[in-house]
């Protein structure tokens, strides 16, 4: 990030981007597009991947997800991108918890209601009457998956110092999507957590990887002795194969050496003379020297060659099993010294029993794999709680219960019993198990006595939007509701939207007008004009 050997990634060409995950830079803003120039990477990683040639133009319909209330900024720079660039024919832009809204809605669902959603990065508080989306009451809580992970990676890391490099934000995020849950009462669900009994049967473990070759006393002796000969096996090797280049090279130059020596023998002086250059050398003693030199360098390595290998092949002599010599006379030996030999055994006999004992095999002092595990407790409920509590990691906002009781009170109470009819669930952040339990008691704390409400889960949270937006596309192709075409985007501004069910309210950039410069002169000019003339009758 920042330099001038910058990488630009996509998709799962990433890899691993735990090691550098605090140097990536995203082209978002929380869920705004910032960066234009990665945005339109990532829209040719996409046309790349569903097929779509986008050399020249892209000739299909686009369908855009945007964020809640999206600066017209960021829409006209978007829309700029894809008229400008891919010269696409037309594009439409929505909401992506309204497009799951309405791909959830059945036949007797009401078009009102109040959308709750929670991705990664926020959450948001939607209310929606009459099938539109009311902009001016929208709420959003600056608390999504992504600061859960961060609070429970600070958690484990505090609880587990010995393995703070192994608690990734990555097995955060495994954690809370597989077991995390949201407690319908918090401080009780905190004081069952003080119940040995209810800790052993509730507690999960997490099995951190780790090497079984941390434990050097785990290995017996003969096992350390047999490792400590390969070693050495493969050291001799070594040594004896440089020993090898080291002659093959001396003897090159050995004989080289013996060559221009032979020059000088046979009288062949220019030759001589001009091989002597090449060597470096100034006369016949300092080459004669360097055969000297290099003559007793070749017999020295070849002895240590030679050494070697008898030093490898007595070893492999002492290895053998010893067998005890057959001697043949030996079964003719007398009684009497069978008899002498008897006499001295029970002096020996408690000296050998204990020589003879088993020796047993060292055992490690702890398991290894247990060491590496991690205890998830009350980490369970604390880490997704702070989108209820944001208190609990310091943030200074409302939960989702107040927020959510706040949007309620700006409407009449018709109003208000209209929207709690539908309140909706969706978004990656509402999967955990007990967050529609935990809605429904806040809403029977804040709303009056005996009044009735809904609550209601996306069937698929994560991909919902994504068929909410598919199932409008199709119906609304052959239509010009909720479509910018090119003519409306050179006509109107990148900034225009037209509105459909779940789009966005389209507010558009009213700038105060100002009076011409000719009006603002003569006007200056009565004015002087008038005050001079009251000055001379005066």
């Amino acid at each position: 990030r920042g330099g001038a050997g910058a990488e630009t990634q996509v998709g799962n060409d990433l890899g691993s981007p735990e090691p550098l995950r605090w140097l990536l830079r995203s082209p978002f803003d929380r869920n705004v597009p910032v960066q234009l120039e990665l945005q339109e990477l990532l829209l040719d990683h996409v046309f790349q991947r569903l097929g779509v040639s986008s050399q020249g133009c892209v000739d299909h319909p686009i369908v855009l997800t945007e964020a809640v209330c999206n600066p017209l900024y960021s829409r006209q720079m978007m829309s700029e991108l894809l008229f400008e660039c891919y010269q696409v024919p037309k594009v439409s832009y929505g909401v992506d918890s309204l497009f799951s809204f309405y791909h959830n809605k059945r036949q007797k669902w009401p078009c009102s209601g109040l959308v709750i959603s929670s991705g990664y990065q926020c959450t948001h508080i939607l209310p929606v009457l009459e099938g539109r989306l009311d902009a001016k009451n929208c709420k959003r809580i600056n608390l999504g998956g992504c600061q859960a992970a961060v609070y429970l990676q600070r958690l484990l890391q505090l609880k587990y110092p010995g393995h703070f490099a192994a608690i990734t934000l990555s097995r955060m995020e495994e954690i809370l999507h597989e077991h995390s849950y949201i407690a319908e009462d918090y401080i009780e669900e905190l004081q069952k957590w003080r119940c040995p009994e209810y800790y052993e049967h509730n507690v999960h473990k997490m099995q951190l990887p780790f090497s079984n070759k941390l434990l050097g006393s785990t290995l017996t002796s003969e096992e350390k002795q047999e490792k400590r000969q390969q070693q050495l096996r493969r050291l001799q090797e070594l040594n004896a194969r440089r020993r090898e280049e080291k002659l093959q090279l001396d003897q090159e130059r050995l004989d080289r050496l013996l060559y221009v020596q032979e020059l000088l023998e046979d009288g062949q002086m220019d030759q001589f003379h001009k091989a002597l250059v090449e060597l470096n050398m100034d006369s016949a003693e300092e080459l004669q020297s360097y055969i000297n030199k290099l003559s007793v360098s070749v017999e020295q390595t070849k002895q240590k060659i030679l050494q070697s290998e008898v030093n490898i092949e007595v070893d492999v002599v002492d290895s053998k099993p010893e067998t005890p010599d057959l001697d043949p006379l030996g079964s003719e030996q007398s009684l009497e010294d069978v008899e002498s030999i008897n006499e001295f055994e029970p002096l020996f006999a408690e000296e050998q029993a204990e020589a003879e004992k088993p020796v047993a095999a060292v055992q490690p002092v702890f398991n290894l794999a247990e060491y590496h595990q991690l205890f998830l407790g009350t980490e369970r409920i604390r880490a997704p709680e702070i989108v209820f509590q944001p208190s609990l990691i310091g943030e200074d906002q409302a939960g989702i219960a107040e927020t959510m009781q706040y949007v309620l009170e700006r409407y009449s109470k018709e109003q208000q019993a209209v929207l709690v009819q539908n309140v909706f669930l969706t978004g990656g952040n509402t999967m955990y198990p007990g967050l529609k339990a935990r809605v429904q008691k806040e809403l029977l704390e804040m709303r009056p006595f005996q009044s009735t409400f809904q609550v209601h889960l996306a069937s698929s949270p994560v991909l919902d939007a994504w068929y909410g937006a598919r199932d409008w596309a199709v119906e609304y192709m052959n239509r010009e509701e909720g479509w910018i075409t090119r003519k409306d985007y050179e006509e109107k501004g990148g900034e225009y939207l037209k509105e459909h069910c779940a789009s966005n309210v389209y507010v558009p950039i009213r700038l105060p007008k100002q009076p011409p410069r000719a009006a603002e002169a003569s006007a200056s000019s009565r004015a002087v004009a008038s005050g001079t003339g009251n000055a001379s009758e005066q």
